[in-house]
């Protein structure tokens, strides 16, 4: 005869495993089409690189002196990973049709949304500035 607890502690266990399942199958489907992939700027320049229909988020660096505005509100520069400061892999091209954070500059770090397009460059929908924790801004003028 089997005891009575051990049927029981089995029923815990497999209905707290169905919970958990349904849980997380509930989380993802809620998140849907907010999910984003968040890269470094040289796996999107690797060859191999293939993006699906989701947007991908890019954090890195805004090579000096590779700012440029060709006219209204486009913007066209160049992206290096954080950790690659010399420049040894190729570094990744954007475009970005807006308008630019206050915070925006060559040597800055941004963080970039968008999709990979013709000829490996990256066409931004979304620009947004890293600044370090001794930010201050700018006093309202009177």
């Amino acid at each position: 005869m089997k005891p009575k607890h051990r049927n029981k502690r089995l029923r815990v266990f497999a209905l707290s495993a169905v919970m958990v399942i349904a849980g997380t199958s509930l989380l993802l489907k809620a998140l849907g089409d907010n999910k984003q992939l968040f890269v470094n700027p040289s796996v999107l320049v690797q060859t191999g690189y293939a993006q699906g229909e989701n947007p991908v988020r890019v954090g890195g660096l805004v090579v000096s002196g590779s700012l440029h505005k060709p006219g209204g509100l486009v913007t066209k520069f160049t992206v290096i990973d954080f950790e690659d400061a010399d420049a040894t892999i190729p570094a990744l091209h954007v475009v970005y049709e807006g308008v630019l954070p206050d915070l925006f500059g060559e040597g800055q770090g941004v963080v970039l949304t968008g999709k990979l397009g013709a000829g490996n460059v990256f066409n931004a929908s979304n620009v947004l500035a890293k600044h370090d924790e001794n930010y201050m801004p700018k006093l309202p003028q009177s």
